[in-house]
């Protein structure tokens, strides 16, 4: 039996039988396999390195100084500390150097900075290039020298070895940072790094009472592999001795943990984060392109499985003559079920292996498409992706393969005598529901994403089930019509292929609804692609600003906005910006342990900047209430719809604002959407108003000036207090990653599009054993090709009429159902969309048809004839 398999095999594959099923299967196992080993490279990266992204194991901050006790405390139990300090400044070049000036990040370092990972410096190349040179030494710059990134001498003309002066000191550039581990995010990070000797920080004069600053405490246990201060002979030296020290050192540093929160919230300002909490989150960007990553490689596995489920039933009835001729000559029904579920196994596995060959190469190509956004060399992936996609192919192999072809097992001998017997019915039951649920759960298992695979599962289950009604009632509706008078005036051609579907009602519905599904992926995909793409790019439009000023004081108001002026600023925007911190909520004192959720304890805990305005911001939309409720706005505030949610809170709700020592509180009435990512001037909250005279404002001011304008200088010598942020660079960086963001979307898009395609061609080629049957009678009966091939083409362009309307229409469903549930973008599909899709359609499964009839019409009738008796 086993030799008899083994050549059966092989005669499938050479005949080409299967090459659809393993073609399908191939592909929905190379998109999960490519999505699930990229992402799960980036979580290995993240858990690899989330101790050098905070510095440390543990981590103390606040915008004030940490408490000195805090330090002692940790020194106490025997853990390393090392402290920095960072916040935004304006750097020079000297005068000799050409006088210019540059936003820079300043980071005053102290202790055996870095505590975790290392800090690699490097060689500038004129180009704008760094060369990494070798990991600094733990400590940071020494005195009178700092280290600095590529963007300081580039922006400035300067060289290592240059002086530099920051505040009221000069320093001596000693070194190029060719990587910080503890870089993080925020918006100071745009700007380049400054690194300096903490012992220097107060010569520069730099700090002051009201200076934004990040302060940090970095605890960490015993330095390990990897780790700056690392020493290797010491560790040969202490031995077994320092093994026990650092497995001793996780409950170490929980009992630090435990100790410095209790401290940290007796200090307003001040918190504390662990891997656990502190590691950083993707942005919203990264997040949707993953999400639609996922759902591409979802809806291809789904797909597959259609095309699985049509090539497996005409592959079965193919083979109903072959399995009676086994019988008469002696194969037992459980020989041949043992033998097709082996074959099918066996095509199963050959095809998941093809895929996970093709996904391990193609996740390659991810890696390069996203190369400025994965800065990092990236571990190698796991097993567990490999096995998921692995498992799906071969769930998806049998779950859909394996029904139609068990019932061969079941075709009796005397189907030599009499072809009316043995054909199969509809599948078991136990065994699809059971193909079934392990396909899902291993497909719920790669999304990750319980909603998305709800709706994008359930939604489809739905689409199956509507538009297999929808098209038995069209049908239905078609044979009553031919029945009446008026079908009569239609030409001869049009009443047979209109026949031709109603004919064979359940083989119609059957292929209508698989092309439906096949034009349901596309569609879907490509209306979701679309918009996510579209939102993307508004979110860094061309005439974004690219030049943020702040702490312009009331008095250079005026003056400022005319210099902006005779600079050629036509357009800016200009608000005043009042730092101020929450104290309560419809008068209830209000403190971080009031909420459950970490971004709503950061929130509570941070100074807001607020602003006000008599009109709301023409980029900002009042989704609830009015803006402005009663004529002066007095006693009135406008909250971010985000925040809002986020603390719990809705309009007629009073909010407490401690403003530079005096409480004000106002009632929300109105909730604002703030697009973060438009590069304008934003707010949390804001006062309708005209004028907050009672509140200590400075003015916030952003523009777009020209490349090589010299506004810069100007605005710095003419008001030498204000900071002028130069984001040009980052919004250049920003485009750069949304590039390959898209483009990587739009590759893995390809995987789907071919799925669809292969959903479109095996659902017609499971066809062209009947339609042979039919055309060959009618060939018989007087018809000639060309009017044969005139019914083929009104048929086929029928059935995509009916399968592109019924899938555009899921489509919008669906999608919609994704965009505001999942991808939370603005959902605006074109009103068209039905009726471009019911020609899409139709024009598709003429090609598709084309290409799998063809040579049909060419056939011997009477060989026909004889395969069919």
């Amino acid at each position: 039996m086993n030799s008899w398999v083994w050549q059966q095999i092989w005669r499938d594959l050479r005949s080409g039988t299967l090459r659809w099923l393993l073609l399908a299967v191939a592909l929905a196992v190379a998109a999960l396999a490519a999505v699930g080993l990229f992402a799960d490279r980036i979580e290995r990266g993240l858990h690899r390195d989330a101790a050098q992204l905070l510095g440390g194991d543990v981590i103390v901050l606040g915008d004030q100084p940490v408490p000195d006790a805090l330090a002692e405390q940790a020194a106490g139990l025997g853990l390393r500390t090392a402290r920095t300090a960072t916040f935004p400044s304006m750097a020079r070049a000297t005068d000799e150097q050409g006088g210019e000036t540059r936003l820079v990040a300043v980071k005053a370092v102290d202790g055996p900075y870095p505590l975790r990972g290392k800090l690699t410096l490097g060689r500038w190349a004129p180009g704008g290039t760094v060369e990494p040179t070798g990991a600094a030494s733990a400590g940071g710059p020494a005195r009178g020298t700092v280290w600095v990134d590529a963007g300081v001498l580039q922006g400035l003309g300067l060289k290592v070895g240059d002086p530099l002066l920051l505040g009221d000191a000069t320093f001596r550039i000693a070194a190029v940072i060719a990587a910080e581990p503890d870089r993080g995010g925020g918006f100071v990070s745009f700007s380049p790094r400054v690194m300096l000797p903490w012992a220097d920080l107060p010569a520069t004069g730099l700090i002051q009472p009201a200076s934004r600053v990040s302060w940090r405490l970095q605890v960490a246990s015993a330095a390990r592999l990897g780790d700056a201060a690392f020493d290797p002979q010491a560790v040969g030296r202490a031995g077994k001795a320092q093994a026990i020290s650092g497995a001793a050192g996780e409950a170490t540093l929980l009992r630090f943990t435990v100790q410095a929160r209790e401290e940290a919230a007796k200090t307003r300002g001040v918190r504390v984060e662990t891997l656990d909490d502190g590691r950083p989150e993707m942005r919203s960007t990264i997040d949707r392109a993953g999400l639609f990553l996922r759902l591409v490689a979802l809806l291809a596995a789904l797909m597959a499985a259609v095309v699985v489920a049509m090539v497996s039933r005409d592959f079965a009835m193919r083979r109903l003559d072959d399995c009676a001729l086994l019988r008469v000559l002696g194969v037992s029904q459980r020989d041949m079920m043992k033998a097709y579920a082996l074959e099918l196994l066996v095509m199963g596995l050959l095809a998941s292996l093809l895929g996970l060959a093709v996904g391990g190469a193609f996740h390659q190509v991810f890696v390069w498409l996203l190369s400025d956004l994965v800065q990092v060399e990236l571990p190698p992936p796991g097993w567990w992706p490999a096995l998921l996609a692995l498992g799906v192919g071969l769930a998806l192999t049998l779950g859909f393969g394996l029904p139609p072809l068990l019932q061969l097992a079941q075709v009796p001998a005397l189907r030599v005598l009499r072809r009316d017997l043995g054909t199969p019915k509809a599948a078991s039951v136990g065994v699809m529901a059971g193909g079934v649920l392990a396909m899902v759960t291993l497909l719920a298992l790669v999304v990750r994403d319980p909603l998305m695979a709800s709706i994008a599962l359930g939604g489809v289950l739905a689409a199956v089930v509507v538009l297999s009604l929808l098209a038995g009632l069209v049908l239905w509706a078609l044979r009553r019509w031919l029945d009446r008078p008026s079908a009569a005036t239609l030409p001869v051609v049009w009443r047979q292929a209109i026949r031709a579907l109603v004919a064979q009602p359940a083989a119609t519905i059957t292929q209508v609804s698989a092309l439906s599904l096949g034009l349901l992926a596309v569609f879907l995909l490509i209306l979701i692609r679309t918009d996510l793409i579209a939102s993307w790019r508004n979110a860094t439009p061309p005439d974004a600003p690219n030049r943020f000023v702040i702490n312009v004081q009331p008095d250079q108001a005026e003056a400022f906005r005319q210099a902006l002026k005779q600079g050629g600023v036509e357009r800016f925007d200009w608000y005043p910006m009042v730092r101020a911190r929450l104290v309560g909520i419809n008068g209830k004192a209000v403190r971080p342990d009031d909420y459950t959720e970490d971004r709503a304890r950061r929130l509570v805990d941070r100074e807001f900047n607020l602003s006000y305005a008599d009109q709301a911001p023409r980029h900002n939309e009042v989704v609830a209430g009015r803006y402005r409720s009663t004529d002066t706005g007095a006693g009135e505030m406008s909250v971010e719809e985000g925040i809002a949610k986020t603390l719990g809170l809705k309009l007629g709700d009073r909010l407490l604002f401690d403003v530079g020592g005096q409480q004000s509180e106002s009632r929300i009435t109105s909730l604002r959407k703030v697009d973060w990512g438009s590069m304008r001037v934003n707010f949390f909250v804001m006062a309708p108003v005209a004028d907050m005279p009672e509140w200590p404002a400075t003015f916030i001011s952003a523009f777009r000036v020209a490349p090589g304008s010299s506004l810069d200088r100007a605005l710095v010598n003419q008001f030498p207090n204000v900071t002028v942020v130069d984001v040009t660079m980052s919004v250049g960086q920003v485009q750069r990653v949304l590039d390959q963001v898209i483009r990587a979307v739009e590759f893995l898009f390809l995987f789907t599009l071919t799925a669809g395609v292969l959903v479109l061609l095996a659902g017609l080629w499971s066809s062209r054993e009947r339609r042979a049957g039919d055309w060959a009678v009618m060939r018989a009966l007087g018809a000639s090709r060309e009017h044969l091939a005139r019914v083929q083409r009104l048929e086929l362009a029928s059935q995509g009429l009916l399968a592109g309307g019924m899938a555009s229409l899921a489509a919008l469903a669906i999608g919609g159902a994704l965009a505001f549930k999942v991808f939370d973008f603005p959902w605006a599909p074109p009103w068209w969309g039905p009726l471009g899709g019911a020609a899409v359609g139709a024009l598709l499964v003429m090609l598709a048809g084309w290409w799998s009839l063809r040579g049909l019409l060419n056939r011997p009738v009477l060989a026909t004839l004889r395969r069919a008796d």
